[in-house]
């Protein structure tokens, strides 16, 4: 069962959603990658949500360009932690996305991360971060990511030296 559900609203946001889903993988924590759209397919929006939270998925990513109304639909139909991905789909470079999916009304919050690549491991990493909350050996492994990170920039220091 899927711990986290990872939806793109267009096979074209699979590459900029993957740097995401690679850490997820490095995490062992079990996911579901799909396409689906706020527009084009609401109702399948709405069942997999309704569905994959019935088989007792935790967070939702959404990574979604333009209008990107995925999220916030996504919000619309669960309590469970949403987290947006904002893509660059558009001649305004991403930043359309940000704000359709920063900018949630009261009582429906989204956790936007920022545009693309940057956006996608960051998501993965709040996703992991929240399963975290009750999960001790997640816990574990996170703290010793950071350590691995903060010995990289250790390392990269004394190679300037």
């Amino acid at each position: 069962m899927p711990k986290v559900a990872v939806f793109i609203g267009s096979l074209s946001d699979k590459e900029k959603i993957r740097p995401g889903l690679e850490i997820l993988k490095d995490f062992e924590i079990t996911y579901t990658f799909t396409v689906t759209s706020a527009h084009r397919s609401p109702e399948r929006t709405k069942d997999l949500v309704q569905s994959l939270e019935k088989d007792g998925c935790q967070v939702f990513i959404c990574a979604a360009g333009m209008s990107a109304h995925l999220a916030g639909v996504v919000a619309s139909l669960t309590i469970k932690p949403v987290l947006g991905v904002p893509v660059n789909a558009s001649s305004l470079n991403g930043l359309d996305a940000l704000l359709s999916t920063v900018q949630m009304p009261p009582g429906y919050p989204v956790g936007t991360l920022a545009i693309d690549a940057a956006g996608a491991k960051n998501a993965a990493w709040l996703a992991i971060q929240i399963l975290a909350l009750n999960d001790s050996q997640l816990t574990e492994a996170l703290f010793k990511a950071r350590q691995k990170m903060k010995q990289a920039v250790e390392e990269a220091a004394d190679q300037l030296s």
